[in-house]
């Protein structure tokens, strides 16, 4: 993206509400075997214990990747996140990423966990650069897209 006299634009960052539902489950389909629905996603995104954030365009207009996790108390689990396949590889996941750890640590969040396939090797490697380390295994955890069975890993971040 470029802006005026062909600087680069910088996405925009900022939280998410159920307006969004429709653009996440869009991005969410071909990143996931089993993606959620727009309405799965409106569920979420009115959820008081749910903290989104979403990464735009640098016009602020078109959703490129989001962020959803649920707080309880003083932890928090990332649910998903997904980033647009045209925007994969750009930067803008790690960028999302550190914007919510920064929301959900001003918020109170003192550790933060997740699930991942233990397929997903670049997932997994922007967890291990933002200091996830794996406390635990869900062997079969996720259904593939051919049927089969994967492991979860599950990952645990302090924040504090």
């Amino acid at each position: 993206m470029f802006g005026w006299l062909g600087r680069a634009s910088a996405p925009a960052l900022r939280s998410i509400g159920a307006d969004q539902a429709a653009a996440c489950a869009a991005i969410h389909a071909p990143s996931f075997a089993h993606p959620w629905s727009a309405v799965e996603f409106e569920r979420l995104l009115t959820a008081s214990e749910i903290v989104a954030d979403g990464v735009f365009d640098a016009r602020g207009a078109r959703l490129q990747g989001f962020v959803l996790s649920r707080r309880a108390v003083d932890e928090a689990e990332i649910l998903t996140i997904a980033i647009a396949e045209s925007q994969r590889r750009s930067g803008l996941g790690a960028k999302l990423l550190a914007v919510h750890l920064a929301q959900l640590a001003a918020r109170g969040v003192k550790a933060l966990f997740l699930e991942v396939d233990e397929a997903n090797v670049a997932a997994r490697a922007l967890y291990a650069r933002f200091g996830f380390i794996e406390v635990g295994r869900r062997p079969a955890y996720y259904r593939t897209a051919d049927g089969g069975r994967s492991t979860a890993l599950v990952l645990r971040r302090a924040l504090t």
